[in-house]
């Protein structure tokens, strides 16, 4: 599986870096389930949101790699990095990458990709908002799946 996703922002990319360093504030939880890291952002650490468990093993200046915990069932990674484009402005890219095993196999493209995605566009609009000030004027709408565990985690959160 391949699940990339990116979003231009105007501002520079030595300036947009340094939002990498911030991920674990910009992450939009909530809704999302905390990132949650035993040793913050730095090579070796463990942790994961929700049930997705991961190793941080890159973290250079312009990005992070975060290599899945096989038992979840993904083998691969997901990365995050800043790349420019030019005229002072850049962009933030999202990588997912690998293979899905077990239960996986069917909940990834059914669910998780989903989710995946919707999480990684509240993610770009923080980062966006943090550097910026404001979120792009139409922020993508969350699809069936994310509304629906969205509804049921603020329901079991207020009952």
């Amino acid at each position: 599986m391949l699940n990339r996703q990116s979003r231009e922002l105007p501002t520079p990319a030595a300036r947009a870096v340094a939002a990498l360093d911030d991920l674990i504030d910009l992450w939009p939880a909530p809704p999302w389930p905390a990132l949650k890291l035993d040793s913050g952002l730095t090579v070796g650490s463990r942790g994961g949101h929700g049930p997705i468990r991961y190793t941080v093993s890159v973290r250079e200046r312009d990005r992070i790699r975060f290599d899945f915990d096989p038992r979840i069932g993904l083998v691969g990674f997901h990365e995050l990095r800043i790349e420019p484009t030019g005229d002072g402005r850049c962009r933030i890219v999202d990588t997912l990458a690998g293979h899905a095993r077990g239960r996986m196999r069917l909940l990834w493209p059914v669910m998780f990709r989903w989710l995946h995605e919707d999480l990684m566009h509240d993610l770009f609009d923080n980062v966006e908002r943090h550097l910026t000030g404001h979120a792009r004027a139409k922020t993508a709408r969350h699809g069936l799946w994310t509304r629906t565990l969205i509804v049921r985690a603020r329901g079991a959160r207020t009952g």
